[in-house]
């Protein structure tokens, strides 16, 4: 199958360079370009792709209300959308996740994690830039331990385990190779860690295991 994507981004050297990247890809295909928000929007409801990767600073609608109208807890079939950005600002994050995003990329990190992201929305993943990862700890450990809606044994000893991997940042197939499991397992383990714990992404995952006092 190849997966179908919808780029946003007012930047056409952006668009260029991501167009390049995925393209190159046997299983993935650029649909569409939009060069602002409101026309994201209108060619994703036109050409119906796989994934939309919606820059956050964009001219009529910026990617976070992009994501919301796409994603959005309202919208009856939400699309897959990433969103990548040169902003690693925690509140751009949490808004965009709360808005129904399914990824958070910063720009500089590289074709191999575009290209992953793409992929781990398409396997129902929530992928996050590592660096994002721990900023967004640091932002709790500066507002003072999260208190977590779980208690402290919510999770199995070998959920804990990965959930301290997933506090580093890791994605599936690096803690795979961790703990030599296959990825698709580690997929399973983090998905029943946020049913257990119910959040809603790795960030959350990571917030509980520092609230706890687990990320030793």
């Amino acid at each position: 199958m190849t997966v179908r994507i919808l780029l946003a981004d007012d930047q056409e050297s952006v668009r260029v360079g991501f167009r390049l990247i995925l393209d190159s890809q046997p299983d993935m295909e650029v649909i569409g370009e939009a060069r602002d928000g409101l026309e994201a929007v209108e060619l994703a409801a036109q050409l119906e792709p796989d994934v939309v990767l919606a820059d956050i600073r964009m001219p009529r609608l910026d990617g976070l209300e992009v994501t919301r109208r796409l994603a959005g807890p309202d919208v009856e079939q939400p699309m897959r959308v990433v969103v990548v950005t040169t902003f690693g600002l925690d509140e751009y994050a949490h808004i965009a996740l709360r808005n129904g995003a399914c990824g958070f990329l910063l720009k500089r990190s590289g074709p191999t994690l575009l290209v992953e992201a793409v992929r781990a929305a398409m396997a129902g993943d929530t992928l996050i830039s590592p660096s994002l990862t721990i900023s967004l700890l640091q932002h709790h450990r500066n507002a003072g331990r999260p208190r977590p809606a779980q208690p402290m044994d919510a999770l199995t000893s070998r959920e804990t385990e990965i959930g301290r991997l997933v506090a580093k940042g890791m994605t599936n197939a690096e803690i795979g190779a961790e703990l030599f499991i296959s990825a698709g397992t580690a997929k399973t383990h983090v998905a029943n860690i946020q049913r257990k714990l119910s959040v809603r992404n790795r960030v959350g995952i990571a917030a509980w295991i520092w609230g706890n006092g687990l990320e030793g």
